[in-house]
């Protein structure tokens, strides 16, 4: 037969000892189970045990939680690494802003990982603290079952013993053997006592492993009384704790991560804004033949009646101004008509003219039927030369400006003028705002041109104003705009 192995510190008795009390042991759970022996019960102690087992698995399966929800932030901090060096990577050298991209890469992964560590130090380890006192409780209640289970054997051991001494008389067994049989009378006495003795000893054993049996059970059983509920009631503030600390990181990781995400949505605003101010720099450089060619073919472009004007380009950085066509100026076309006026005047000496821009051609047949020498007399004083022809168109319109003058200053007496204003004009066909800094016309409306606040904005073939009829009624500068200058007709 083959020795049981044997460690240092244990003997054969000892072994022999465990497996006796494991068959006593057995024994008596058979017996409790069948009804034949009673078993010891401790209601409050057994919700302890229930209470214990149901902490013991919420503990449990927050520690697995929060040990996958620690997995997850280290793989969201290593995507988002990932991400960042990748846009850092992306980023050119002589884009602007890298610096400030460098610094945010690295400020979002310090707090990646300054996150995660405070995570492990303020919830896992003390999650880890906390369920290292369930195993040896764990322990300590199983050892208090088998206690227990040799407490009710000694008692019911002790029991059977008393129970057979208050029977009458101690019977004594007939003697068994031929050497027993042919002992004397005065033999029988001595057999007789030797058997009270023995059960006298065995009365005195059952009542030493009882008292043994209960203290020890007992001295498990009211640590484990204290501690039960103690631990029970401790998980309130332990479970405040883990969460205060998980949610006050969360949110100062949030806070200052949103502080990262700002500062690199202002960098990379602030990159295309510099791409795309430089790239219309240089299509204003590109289109500057263009315009040339379209001041050159729109030098003599008036407007018609038949319909508007093709509208300018809207200012915007991103679109390149394209002048208007250039006001209408004295030409030889003119200053021939100028003449005619003269002569008509002289001819006909009671018509008024009302506007410097608006007169009226005389008649063809009018010329025809003129006498010749009369036409030389008045023109040959006019006519001298240039120079003195051009005094003459001044001396005509100067007679004509005061009345438009006059229109003016008595409108300007009326309605106090915006700051900066300049002149009037009106529109002469109507005209539909394409960005929210246009105004919008409508043919015949007056509006009061007035200076841009910095004239770098300005672009050719725009103008800024506001509408008269807006300033009399709410005098709100807010109302001003832009608006194509080839859709109006200065007053």
């Amino acid at each position: 037969m083959a020795e049981l192995p044997m460690g240092k510190g244990v003997s054969a008795g000892k072994i022999a000892s465990n497996v006796q009390k494991k068959i006593t042991r057995a024994q008596e759970k058979v017996l409790q189970k069948l009804g034949k022996a009673d078993e010891t019960k401790d209601l409050a102690f057994e919700e302890g045990v229930i209470n214990f087992n149901k902490q013991l698995a919420e503990g449990s399966k927050l520690q697995k939680d929060l040990r996958a929800y620690l997995s997850a932030v280290k793989a969201m901090h290593e995507s988002s690494r990932h991400l960042y060096e990748c846009l850092d990577d992306m980023y050119e050298s002589d884009w602007y802003g890298r610096k400030d991209m460098d610094s945010i890469v690295e400020d979002s992964d310090l707090l990646w990982t300054d996150f995660h560590q405070k995570l492990v130090d303020h919830a896992l380890i003390s999650m880890d603290t906390y369920l290292g006192q369930f195993p040896d409780i764990r322990a300590r209640i199983a050892k208090r079952d088998r206690k227990l289970v040799d407490f009710d054997s000694a008692r019911h051991n002790y029991a059977a013993v008393n129970k057979g001494k208050k029977k009458e008389g101690i019977k004594i067994t007939k003697p068994a053997s031929l050497l027993e049989r042919a002992a004397p009378g005065w033999a029988q006495g001595i057999l007789s006592a030797h058997n009270v003795a023995q059960t006298n000893l065995t009365r005195s054993q059952a009542e030493e492993e009882l008292e043994r049996a209960q203290k020890v059970f007992e001295e498990i059983n009211i640590d484990l009384q204290e501690e039960l509920p103690s631990l029970w009631n401790s998980r309130v503030g332990f479970y405040v704790n883990t969460f205060q600390s998980v949610a006050g990181l969360e949110e100062k990781f949030h806070r200052e991560m949103g502080k990262i995400n700002q500062n690199l949505n202002d960098t990379l605003q602030k990159l295309e804004d510099h791409e795309m101010s430089r790239k219309t720099g240089s299509q204003r450089v590109r289109t500057s033949a263009v315009q040339r060619s379209e001041i050159t073919q729109e030098a003599n472009h008036t407007l018609s009646p038949g319909g508007p004007p093709a509208i300018p380009k809207s200012p915007s950085k991103l679109r390149p101004a394209v002048p208007p066509p250039p006001k209408v100026t004295p030409s030889m076309d003119m200053k021939q008509e100028s003449i005619i006026n003269l002569f008509e005047e002289a001819a006909t000496p009671n018509i008024s003219v009302t506007s410097p821009t608006q007169y009226e051609a005389p008649a063809t047949a009018n010329l025809l039927d003129m006498d010749l020498d009369s036409l030389q007399a008045a023109t040959t004083p006019a006519a001298q030369n240039w120079d003195s022809l051009e005094d003459a168109v001044k001396e005509a319109a100067a007679t004509e400006k005061p009345a438009a003058e006059t229109t003016v200053d008595t409108a300007a007496e009326s309605v106090e003028m915006p700051e900066k204003f300049l002149f009037k004009v009106k529109a002469m066909h109507d005209y539909n705002a394409n960005d929210s800094d246009e105004l919008e016309l409508k043919a015949g409306d007056v509006v009061l041109v007035m200076t841009f606040e910095n004239p770098d904005e300005q672009d050719e073939g725009w103008l800024m104003g506001m509408k008269e009829s807006d300033w009399i009624q709410s005098k709100d500068h807010g109302k001003k705009g832009v608006f194509p200058e080839n859709f109006t007709q200065r007053i």
